[in-house]
């Protein structure tokens, strides 16, 4: 074989040595590949990042405006349409009916507000709100009040009559523990007392003999017992405050027995209201003003002629107006507790004067049902 002729195999030998080397795209498009993926999933989680915080401020948001709107006091409301509406437009007034119509209402004011019943709540905003936990004990302690009154006095024409059994059974659900959240909870105890105080008002209304109210002047004057004792108690706590004896007696509060040394150096004093727990006296104050607001006003429809009789119109009047003052509307969004004649107003002096006028117009009252 010569040398100018080559054989199959050797061009194909040859021609493989003389060839360029083979791109590698398959590599490029592999590391390019690799490189976008890393990228996409770096920014993946940056905008992960991004979302969450923003679903965590736009929550937080929510739940700040839900606190506002929850923290809000109801609105009052007429006693007297209150009544006709629960009784019926047709129904004629019965003795008793402004005043048990009046606490279902208020019992339905503490379930069903923006927020429902909030005391118990575990879950947010409930649960850092603290306000209006406070406002609805404060209803609750006049509601309370206002049941047993019913059960004990008003219902009752003599001190060995039988109870209603709808009223002792409300008396009983409504002094359930108000922070109990299950098993059963306190939701579930009030409404089973809501049914019970519109049980006995059906059977009041419909003339059923075992549904009575007394509206007599010593039935009046014990209730009005308890609400002086709560009236001072609840001066005494705002006005204490500020730690000021002589603004504190001022407003008539006294140093009893078991005060605490108020000063430094050991002195007595009175009994400070712990600087966390101003708001919260405050809006308990607030609730059981609105409360019982509406409670005596139920009270001047159904003891309308006694109050004449014993002119003691004017002593009512006097109490609801000071209470209407109580419950006004407050501008400033925080309890505020300036100091005498300063710069910044304080809250619970102006509170603790109208409960304090209150008070003082509830023992003229009760005077007048004593004595006419």
């Amino acid at each position: 074989m010569s040398n100018g002729s080559l054989s199959d195999a050797d061009r194909i030998l040859r021609s493989d040595e003389s060839a360029p080397p083979p791109r590698s795209d398959t590599k490029q498009n592999v590391e390019d590949t690799s490189e976008k993926e890393t990228d996409r999933r770096g920014g993946g989680h940056g905008g992960a990042l991004r979302w969450g915080a923003v679903a965590i401020v736009l929550i937080g948001v929510v739940l700040f405006g839900l606190s506002l709107w929850w923290s809000l006091q109801p609105p009052k409301f007429d006693v007297t349409a209150n009544m006709q509406t629960l009784i019926g437009e047709d129904a004629e007034h019965v003795p008793g009916a402004a005043t048990v119509s009046s606490a279902i209402k208020v019992a339905d004011t503490l379930l069903h507000k923006p927020g429902g019943y909030l005391r118990n709540d575990l879950m947010p905003p409930a649960i850092f709100m603290d306000n209006m936990p406070s406002w609805e004990y404060g209803l609750l302690t006049e509601l309370r009040d206002s049941v047993r009154a019913l059960r004990n006095d008003f219902s009752r024409s003599q001190t060995q009559s039988i109870e209603n059994e709808d009223l002792k059974n409300a008396d009983s659900k409504f002094n359930f523990d108000a922070e109990s959240w299950i098993l059963p909870s306190a939701e579930e105890e009030y409404k089973e007392g809501l049914a019970a105080l519109d049980r006995y008002l059906q059977e009041l209304v419909s003339g059923n003999p075992r549904a009575r109210f007394y509206a007599r002047a010593d039935n009046l004057r014990a209730y009005l017992m308890v609400v002086e004792k709560r009236l001072g108690s609840y001066g005494q706590r705002l006005s204490a405050s500020v730690g000021d004896d002589e603004l504190i007696a001022a407003l008539g509060a006294e140093v009893g027995e078991g005060a605490q040394p108020l000063n430094a150096d050991g002195s007595q004093g009175v009994r400070r209201t712990d600087w966390t727990q101003i708001d919260n006296v405050f809006f308990e104050a607030r609730g059981y003003s609105w409360a019982l607001l509406h409670m005596m006003k139920a009270l001047a429809v159904d003891f309308a002629p006694v109050l004449r009789q014993k002119n003691a119109e004017v002593s009512m009047q006097q109490i609801i107006r000071d209470l209407e003052y109580a419950t006004m509307f407050k501008r400033s969004p925080v309890v505020l507790n300036g100091h005498g004649f300063g710069m910044l107003a304080n809250h619970s002096l102006v509170l603790a004067s109208y409960m304090s006028r209150a008070n003082a117009a509830v023992l003229d009252l009760r005077v007048l049902m004593e004595r006419g």
